[in-house]
């Protein structure tokens, strides 16, 4: 994806003035609720007209008022998924799904529905009422609908917002094999730093309706942490488990980590609160903790009375969080080889 865009657009008090260029396959747009997230959804849509400015996406111009040019929605070919699915409610999944691909143009149809319909698990529901299913299912049958017209681009406005815990962990893992499965960009809105770091690599951060930074999915998490009550969340990506006792057993960063959780398939998603993590000087003779980690320190950031040290551990890295007097009397320089201990049951598995 390749989009460049330098609009402006003024609706009663609120004033959106966003510049930003970006190449990417899968990109944020992170803020605080009336930052202007969904107002600039809507502009890339065209479901709003700027006062001025242009939108570019590859070699196409959706929007520039100096040559005159506004493309309406069904020129642009940028499909939109809402946080409500917006399914017709008189038909069934399958009449869903073919009323966009249906009225594509055949020169335009470069996906089949037969393999988004595979990749998004939606053979049991395709004669179904869309009354009848659940806010995940929804969800994924509102992405499939949107996918089969073959757009240039993908919106997603907050689609998990509304959506419990377990119904997000369950939806998640669709739309990251959706989206590496297929070559089509996206453009991921929402306010919640976790479904940031899940879905995207890079993030645009809006506030009070400008770009105010572009960085990384990881260091806006990082950049975040000063200000959150619940700290620092470590994100690990585990392949398959091997069983281990009663017990499981998985490869990361050259070492083994026990947990006490198995996973399913390939790739599994782990949590580590940075608060569960006990650093010492040396290898403790006796231990509970099933996980002993050798690692290097490197940077640490102080906020208030708690302090984060970045641990590099093999070819991957943890967060740590402990307090200023425990930097102290560890003399945690940059450089110093200690010991992570981490429990077993401290991990805990999104999908």
């Amino acid at each position: 994806m390749q989009l460049d865009v330098a609009i402006q657009k003024k609706q009663g008090d609120f004033s959106c003035d966003v510049r930003f260029s970006l190449t990417g396959r899968r990109v944020g747009i992170f803020g605080a609720s009336g930052s202007g997230k969904s107002t600039l959804m809507h502009l890339l849509a065209g479901l709003l007209k700027p006062d001025r400015g242009h939108i570019r996406l590859g070699d196409i111009t959706l929007f520039d008022s100096a040559a005159g040019i506004n493309l309406p929605p069904e020129k642009r070919r940028v499909g939109v998924v809402f946080q409500g699915a917006h399914l017709f409610p008189h038909m069934s999944v399958r009449r869903n799904l073919l009323y966009g691909w249906q009225r594509t143009p055949a020169q335009d149809r470069h996906l089949q529905p037969d393999a988004i319909i595979d990749v998004l698990n939606l053979h049991h529901l395709l004669d179904r009422g869309v009354n009848l299913l659940s806010g995940g299912e929804r969800q994924r049958v509102a992405l499939a609908r949107t996918v089969l017209t073959c757009p240039r681009l993908i919106l997603m406005d907050e689609p998990l917002t509304g959506l419990d815990e377990e119904m997000k962990f369950q939806i998640i893992p669709y739309l990251i094999r959706f989206f590496a499965s297929f070559d089509i960009p996206l453009l991921f809105i929402s306010h919640s730093l976790l479904e940031m770091r899940l879905m995207t690599r890079q993030v645009l951060v809006i506030e009070e309706g400008r770009v105010n930074r572009q960085i990384s999915a990881e260091e806006l998490a990082r950049s975040s942490w000063a200000g959150s009550r619940q700290g620092y969340a470590n994100l690990l990506r585990l392949g398959q488990p091997e069983a281990c006792g009663d017990l499981w057993a998985y490869e990361w960063g050259g070492h083994r980590l026990i947990l006490t959780e198995g996973g399913d398939g390939y790739e599994n998603i782990f949590e580590l609160d940075a608060r569960e993590i006990l650093l010492f000087k040396r290898h403790p003779e006796a231990t509970s903790a099933r996980n002993l980690l050798p690692c290097r320190v490197g940077k640490h950031i102080a906020a208030g009375n708690r302090v984060r040290v970045e641990l590099q551990c093999g070819a991957d890295q943890l967060i740590a969080q402990i307090v200023p007097e425990s930097l102290r009397e560890l003399g945690l320089e940059e450089g110093k080889e200690v010991i992570a201990v981490i429990k077993a049951s401290a991990f805990r598995r999104l999908f």
